[in-house]
C-alpha cells in the first residue's frame, strides 16, 4: 500500500515540480494534455482490472471509472478540436505515463483479492492525487473559461470516485 501511495503521491507531485522547474504555470495545451493523460490512464488501470478482477463490486467500480474516464476524455477531445488547440506533450504528461506504466506492471504480477485490494488502494491514492492537482494547480493556471469549466467539472466528479474508492476500499479485506 505504502509503495501505490508513493507512486501516486510521485504523479501529483510531478505535475507541481515541472509547473515550479519551468517556473511558470502551465499553458492550456499542456493542461489539456495532463488531463487527458491522468484520464487515460485510469481507462487502462480500470481496463486491466476488468481482465483480472472477479469481485463484482470492484468490477461495477472499474466499469464506472472506464465509462466516465472516458467520457471526460471524449469531452476534452471535443473541445480542443472546437478551440483548435494541439494538447502538448510535456515532463508531467510523460512522468504520469511513466509512473502509471510501473504501477499496471505491479498490478499485473497480483490475483485475486490481492489485485483488487491493490487496484482500489490506488485508485484511493491516484483520485487524491488529481483531484489535488486539479484543485491547486491546473484549474488555477487554465486561461481558456472552457478548459477550466470541463477541469471543474471532471474535478467535481473525481471527488466522487475518490468516495467511492475509499469506501470500496474500506470493505475489501
Amino acid at each position: 500500500m505504502l509503495k501505490r501511495l508513493l507512486g501516486a503521491t510521485l504523479m501529483a507531485a510531478s505535475i507541481g515540480t515541472a509547473s515550479i522547474a519551468a517556473d511558470a504555470k502551465p499553458t492550456d495545451p499542456q493542461i489539456a494534455h495532463i488531463a487527458y493523460t491522468a484520464g487515460q490512464i485510469d481507462v487502462t488501470a480500470a481496463e486491466q482490472a476488468l481482465k483480472k478482477s472477479k469481485n463484482a463490486e470492484v468490477i461495477a467500480f472499474a466499469k464506472t471509472m472506464e465509462r466516465d474516464h472516458k467520457a471526460v476524455n471524449d469531452q476534452a477531445l471535443a473541445l480542443v478540436k472546437k478551440l483548435k488547440v494541439t494538447p502538448e506533450d510535456n515532463p508531467v504528461s510523460q512522468s504520469l505515463s511513466t509512473q502509471a506504466n510501473k504501477e499496471l506492471k505491479t498490478l499485473e504480477t497480483l490475483d485475486g483479492a490481492a489485485f483488487d485490494k491493490a487496484y482500489v488502494e490506488n485508485e484511493v491514492a491516484y483520485h487524491k492525487s488529481v483531484n489535488d492537482a486539479l484543485a491547486n494547480i491546473l484549474i488555477p493556471s487554465a486561461r481558456n473559461k472552457d478548459l477550466k469549466s470541463l477541469l471543474e467539472t471532471g474535478l467535481t466528479l473525481f471527488k466522487e470516485h475518490q468516495m467511492h474508492a475509499e469506501h470500496l476500499a474500506s470493505t475489501i479485506k
